[in-house]
C-alpha cells in the first residue's frame, strides 16, 4: 500500500481527494498546513501539495520532502497556473504540476505512475516483514532486523547507531552484549547471500552502528 500525503488547507477538497484516493486503495494522511506536514514527511511515499498554505509555501513542503527522501513521489496541486510557479515547482522537485480542478481520473493515473518509480528500489514490506531487493529478491524478517531496517528506512542515509537499535527493540543498552548484536547482523547478511545470492549493502560503520547503501522504501 502506498502512503500518500495529501497537503491542502481547504477542508471540502481535501477530504474529496482523501475519499477518492481512500477508495483506489491507499493510505491517506492529511496535512491542512506546513506545521501539520513535518512529522509526517518520514512515513510519506507520495505527498501531494498544495502551495498557498496557511503557514507557509507548499515549496517548502516539497523540498523538505526530496531532501529526507531522495526517491518520493511530489505532486503540485494548486490554482497557481502562471508558467513562474510551474518552473518554481519543478525547481522545488515536483514530479507533476496540477491545476485545479484536476479530474480525479488523471490525478490516479499520475499516482499509478508515481508507484512504478518509488516503490521500486528496495522495499520494506511493513505488513509482512519482508525486505524486497531491487531484484526481486526477498527474505522475511525477525523482530530485531524488522526494527533495523524501518530505523535504516527513515534515517535518509544516516547511520543507526546501535544504542538507537538497542532502545527501539524496548532493552537496555547499559545491559546489553554488543557482540551478540553484531553476531546477529552478521549472520542475516549469510542468510541474504544464502538466498539471494547477493551482498547485502548493510554496512557496519566501526564504533557507531550501521548504514545502508542505498534508499529503502517502506510499503505499508
Amino acid at each position: 500500500m502506498t502512503q500518500i500525503t495529501l497537503i491542502e488547507d481547504e477542508p471540502a477538497l481535501r477530504e474529496e481527494l482523501a475519499a477518492f484516493l481512500s477508495g483506489r486503495g491507499h493510505s491517506v494522511m492529511q496535512a491542512a498546513c506546513l506545521a501539520d506536514f513535518w512529522p509526517l514527511v518520514q512515513q510519506t511515499t507520495i505527498a501531494i501539495i498544495d502551495i498557498m498554505l496557511p503557514d507557509g509555501q507548499g515549496l517548502e513542503a516539497a523540498a523538505k520532502l526530496r531532501e529526507t527522501n531522495p526517491q518520493a513521489g511530489v505532486i503540485m496541486l494548486t490554482a497557481r497556473g502562471a508558467m513562474d510557479d510551474k518552473l518554481r515547482g519543478y525547481g522545488h522537485g515536483a514530479d507533476y504540476y496540477l491545476v485545479k480542478p484536476v479530474r480525479l481520473v488523471e490525478l490516479g493515473a499520475i499516482i499509478d505512475a508515481l508507484k512504478r518509480r518509488v516503490c521500486s528500489g528496495w522495499r520494506l514490506d511493513t505488513r509482512e516483514w519482508r525486505l524486497v531487493s531491487p531484484t526481486g529478491c526477498e527474505i522475511h524478517l525477525g523482530e530485531m532486523e524488522m526494527k533495523l531496517f524501518e530505523l535504516l528506512a527513515t534515517s535518509a542515509g544516516s547511520v543507526v547507531t546501535r544504542q538507537e537499535l538497542i532502545e527501539a527493540l524496548g532493552m537496555k543498552w547499559a545491559d546489553y552484549d554488543l557482540r551478540r548484536l553484531d553476531t546477529h547482523i552478521c549472520r542475516f547478511r549469510q542468510r541474504w547471500q544464502g538466498i539471494s545470492g547477493e551482498v547485502l549493502p548493510l554496512k557496519t560503520v566501526h564504533r557507531k552502528g550501521y548504514g545502508f547503501g542505498d534508499v529503502i522504501n517502506r510499503i505499508e
